[in-house]
Order: structure tokens, then C-alpha cells, then sequence
């Protein structure tokens, strides 16, 4: 995609939260009785987890709103379990891959999870050791995908590390609620992403389903529950939201609409954010912007960080080389192509600020969130920058550079 520089201007309404969206699919699917998920948006990930509930026994029909560019999904809940051998293709959607995997207790045979190169090489070791505890069959590829699991889970005591994914733990909140006993899942600090948990609990409740916390790292779940049929409005992304945030805070006027003023998304994080950084001066050092709470932020974070004066640091980020990319050696990578003074360390990444970007080549590292980064970097350069990788927002956000174009940026790419 090669981009003009050129600040953006109009009103745009937010897609629908795709995190809100797997939860209530699954939700949904998991329920007696017929459900309605309005305001979808079926990008490549939400396509793998409706495709995924089907083939364990759900009915999904989608209808489509051509004035909203929304869809509706019509789900019947899963009767019974499927009694075949099943291998559900997860394509790049680590949601997808940690969500289900735990899924295969609704079947009465084993279950293959396989995926694209990209997401087998994301880890899944919390799931393989609580296999092992359980003593439950399975096979793996060198503690990754393709995965093939059988058996039942045991209601009773679970343990996860809190700091590779909170995906884990949402995985099991949506399976453990149907055993036969009460379960408990106590979480080892630190505990990062504890916002996406909430989220989850949020959804398991419209559905029918309590989950108790006992502490801050401890869940209880009581046995015995079942899912409700529910009609759940999916709010905006904030996730998405924040690239278009940004660019406001860095010379374009964008009216953004959809979003819940009083969402749990851990990402609404992005507001306050761009006020610290706004507020900040390079005389005061560098300011710290823990994200160990939203670490999807961090390509557009470095962005904003990128332009605005001052110095930063970015910590709390280690787990963000396991995305669909390495984000901080790819962020820092391309960025600096276009003149920003960024430098990986540990954690997170160090960016003096106040940097005028240039035009020029940069890759996507086939990452939706790398590429969308840089298309709002290139809104403050000096010079042409040509993007590789467009399609990579298809990933989440497909309506993205239709998105961009109506809001005045000048593109052309096959």
C-alpha cells in the first residue's frame, strides 16, 4: 500500500470488538435454546472461531446488513456431543487456538487443533503441563501446533501462570463451569492482562454463567452451571479505536463513534495514555508506560511516542515477541526506517521522541497491528511510505484502508 502523507478527516464508526466477539460466539454456541450476536464484523480470526463452534456441534446462519456492513449471527446452542474425530484449523487466530482447546471435553473422541505457520509457532505450554496434571492423551509438536487432545477435564484445582497469555485462563473459564464438581484456577503472579478476564467473566454472565473471584489471583468456579440463550450487542474495538486515537492526537480530526464510555476492555487504556504522553518534555526524562495490562497497544504507542516530544519507555512488553510478529523488533524496525530513534530492550523499547519521519519502504511482518501502525505514522511524514503486507489487516480489521480512504488518505495498492 503506498500511502501520501496526508492528515485524516471525518467520522467514523468503530467495527465491533473482536475480543467481545469470539466470547460471545462461544458463549452463544455453547448455549441451550437459540442466541442472536448482532454487529459482527467477520474478519479472518471471528471467521475461525464461528467455523470452529460448527464443526463442534453449534448451527450459525449469518445474515448481513448492507447499510450497517454488519452482520448478525443466528446461533443454535450444541445439542450433543459430536462423536467423531475432529480437527478444527484455527488459521491464525491465537484467540481461536487458546479458547478452544480446552473445548475437546465436548466431544466423545480426540481433537486435532492446527493453524498457519505463523501461530504454530506461538506457544501452548500452559494447556500441555495441565494435560500432563490431569494425566489427559495428547500429542504435540514440540509443545506447539497441530495439538490432538482426548478425554475429560477433572473438576478440581488448576494452576496458570499469569504472564504468557490470559487466553489460558479464559480457555478454562468457559469449559470448567459444565463439570460434574467445583473447580478452582489460581493464577501465578505477575498477572498480566487481567482485563481480558474480566471481559470474559463479563460475557460468561450475560450467558448464565458465575464465575467468583476469591482473590485477586484466585477464580472459583462452580460446577454444574449451563449457558443460557442470550441477544448480545457487540460494542466497539477500542483495540482498533486506538490507531485512529492516536491519529488525532498527532494532527488529524476524526469523529469516532461506537465506542462504550464504560467498556471493561483493558485497551480504553490508549486514553490515557495519549494524555501522559501529551503532557510530557524532554526535560522531565523519560516517562514509563507500563503495558503489561494491554500489550496490544504497543505498535501505536511507539508511534505516538515516536512523534511526540519527550523520551519513553515502554515496559512490561516481553510477551508481545510471541504475537502474530516479534511487534517490538518489528515496530522498532520499521519506524526507524522512517527516521524514529527507537531501541529494543528486555521489556519493552526506549524511544526518543519528537522525530520527524520520513518516507519509505517498511513491512508489515505480515501483523495486522504493525501494518496499521505505520499507516498512521505515514500520516505525519514527510514522503511516500510504501507498506508490504497490506492484507494483513483482513486479520481483524478487513474494512481498515476502506476505513483510511474515506477518511481522506490518499492510497493506491494492488
Amino acid at each position: 500500500m503506498k500511502i501520501t502523507p496526508r492528515y485524516l478527516h471525518g467520522i467514523l464508526s468503530m467495527p465491533p470488538s473482536k475480543s467481545i466477539s469470539h466470547r460471545a460466539i462461544i458463549c452463544a454456541a455453547l448455549s441451550q435454546g437459540t442466541s442472536r450476536v448482532e454487529n459482527l464484523v467477520l474478519s479472518e480470526d471471528i471467521k475461525a472461531s464461528i467455523a470452529a463452534m460448527i464443526q463442534f456441534g453449534a448451527k450459525i446462519e449469518l445474515d448481513y446488513n448492507p447499510i450497517s456492513n454488519r452482520y448478525t449471527a443466528n446461533i443454535w446452542g450444541i445439542k450433543e456431543a459430536v462423536d467423531r474425530p475432529l480437527t478444527i484449523d484455527c488459521r491464525e487466530s491465537g484467540s481461536t487456538a487458546r479458547f478452544l482447546i480446552p473445548f475437546f471435553q465436548l466431544t466423545k473422541s480426540k481433537v486435532t487443533f492446527v493453524g498457519a505457520e505463523g501461530l504454530m509457532k506461538r506457544p501452548f505450554g500452559p494447556y500441555l503441563r495441565l494435560f500432563e496434571s490431569q494425566k489427559l492423551q495428547y500429542q504435540s509438536h514440540s509443545g506447539a501446533l497441530p495439538i490432538t487432545v482426548s478425554g475429560s477435564w477433572q473438576p478440581g484445582e488448576y494452576e496458570l501462570v499469569g504472564n504468557v497469555s490470559s487466553q489460558f485462563i479464559t480457555g478454562l473459564l468457559f469449559v470448567l463451569p459444565l463439570l460434574e464438581g467445583d473447580s478452582q484456577i489460581r493464577i501465578k503472579p505477575p498477572f498480566e492482562s487481567v482485563d481480558y478476564v474480566k471481559l470474559t467473566i463479563s460475557c460468561l454472565k450475560k450467558f448464565g454463567i458465575d464465575i467468583i473471584w476469591k482473590d485477586d489471583l484466585t477464580l472459583w468456579i462452580n460446577g454444574h452451571q449451563s449457558y443460557h440463550a442470550s441477544d448480545y450487542w457487540v460494542e466497539g474495538d477500542y483495540s482498533q479505536a486506538a490507531f485512529w486515537l492516536v491519529a488525532n492526537s498527532i494532527g488529524s480530526h476524526i469523529v469516532i463513534e461506537g465506542l462504550n464510555t464504560a467498556s471493561e476492555q483493558g485497551d480504553k487504556r490508549i486514553i490515557e495514555i495519549i494524555e501522559q504522553v501529551t503532557k510530557q518534555s524532554e526535560s522531565e526524562g523519560y516517562l514509563e508506560i507500563d503495558v503489561s495490562q494491554c500489550p496490544d497497544l504497543v505498535p501505536i504507542i511507539a508511534v505516538l511516542c515516536t512523534v511526540k516530544p519527550g523520551l519513553f519507555k515502554i515496559t512490561g512488553a516481553e510477551r508481545v515477541r510471541i504475537k502474530e510478529s516479534n511487534r517490538l523488533l518489528a515496530i522498532a524496525s520499521e519506524l526507524n526506517k522512517l527516521g524514529a530513534l527507537i531501541t529494543e530492550t528486555e521489556d519493552g523499547l526506549e524511544i526518543v521522541g519528537n522525530r520527524q519521519l520520513t518516507g519509505g519502504m517498511v513491512e508489515a511482518w505480515q501483523d495486522h497491528r504493525i501494518a496499521m501502525a505505520l499507516a498512521i505514522a505515514a500520516t505525519c511524514a514527510n514522503d511516500v511510505v510504501t507498506i508490504l503486507g497490506k492484507d494483513s489487516v483482513n486479520k481483524s480489521y478487513p474494512e481498515f484502508w476502506k476505513d483510511y480512504h474515506a477518511l481522506g488518505g490518499v492510497i493506491s495498492g494492488e
